[in-house]
């Protein structure tokens, strides 16, 4: 018989867009041979599926449709990076453009969508434990976490990165139209009516506007060491 889900560890990771958490939740799961569950890809599926479907300006509860009956799979590629699979199509690439993150940027704000996602989110705490980010991992999804952890860095920095990020995969963007853009999605994600981006209250904070990629893990580490996971 299966353990209780209670009993299955969570580590949540929020944080507004571009604060690395997705990069360090891969690590920390990695390091902790835990599940990964990348939450902010199901919303850029949704938006992706609907896009697909002709279906960009479907109404709210078309969309929650969409999100119900997708089929999705997550892997690695033999260098460890993320793969996403939608409807037997390997999409990792065109979940991670600009439009498609403004898309599901607005596909989050719908209740109707964040209530079809609820049940797909919580499936993926499987033992033996769960690296999951997002935005309301440990606000709403996983209230019950062992560890919640709030990871940010100032908008100047989160633009910086990205657009290095995309500088490097040889595309053409303007600093200043990401700093905009991550303006804009922190102020849409953090007023949503629903599961609004905000931390958790029994949650560490971590800015890493200051720290390497490694500091960061590290820092998570360590908290995974002191808590109730160890």
């Amino acid at each position: 018989m299966s353990a209780p889900a209670i009993e299955i560890p969570v580590i949540a990771i929020d944080g507004p867009s571009g604060s690395g958490k997705g990069t360090i939740a891969r690590r920390v799961a990695k390091a902790l041979n835990m599940n990964l569950l990348d939450s902010g890809a199901l919303y850029r599926l949704v938006a992706l599926a609907a896009a697909a479907e002709g279906k960009s300006d479907a109404s709210p509860e078309e969309l929650a449709e969409i999100a119900t009956g997708m089929t999705i799979r997550f892997s690695s590629d033999a260098s460890g990076e993320e793969q996403v699979w939608l409807e037997g199509e390997e999409v990792s690439g065109q979940l991670r453009t600009e439009e498609c993150g403004r898309m599901a940027s607005q596909v989050a704000a719908l209740p109707a969508v964040r209530e079809a996602l609820l049940a797909l989110q919580k499936g993926f705490r499987k033992a033996p434990g769960l690296v999951a980010d997002g935005r309301d991992m440990g606000t709403t999804v996983f209230p019950d976490a062992a560890l919640k952890i709030f990871l940010t860095a100032s908008a100047a920095e989160r633009a910086r990165r990205r657009h290095k990020q995309l500088k490097d995969k040889g595309i053409d963007v303007s600093l200043a139209a990401l700093s905009r853009d991550i303006e804009d999605r922190d102020r849409r994600d953090s007023e949503r009516s629903v599961a609004p981006l905000r931390p958790a209250e029994d949650a560490r904070l971590l800015d890493s506007s200051n720290l390497t990629i490694d500091e960061v893990t590290q820092t998570i580490l360590d908290w995974v060491g002191d808590s109730v996971i160890a």
